[in-house]
């Protein structure tokens, strides 16, 4: 199992987009079977972080978040940055969230 989760962290790091996938799945798992696995993916992934950079970007409807991010998305990958959007709207009263 352990060989797995390596492999997995392996493919994440590399860029494998379908392996990211994989991992979110099992990161937002509530199955019991699947948060030690989870925990041991992101030390393994957080150990191998680097120079990485989380923004939180945050406003009440109608504020432009999405195209603030698109737009400073293009910015960074114009600079030849790799940039990646995970969007999270627990509290949307229109889509009771993400």
């Amino acid at each position: 199992m352990t060989s797995d989760i390596a492999a997995l962290a392996g493919k994440v790091m590399g860029g494998d987009r379908r392996a990211l996938a994989r991992a979110i799945t099992l990161v937002e798992s509530t199955r019991p079977d699947h948060r030690s696995q989870a925990v041991d993916l992101l030390e393994r992934l957080a150990a191998a972080s680097g120079k990485s950079v989380r923004l939180g970007i945050t406003g009440i409807p109608g504020a432009g978040k999405s195209t603030f991010i698109e737009a400073f998305g293009l910015h960074l990958t114009g600079l030849g940055h790799r940039v990646a959007v995970l969007a999270v709207d627990p509290s949307s009263p229109r889509t009771g969230g993400s």
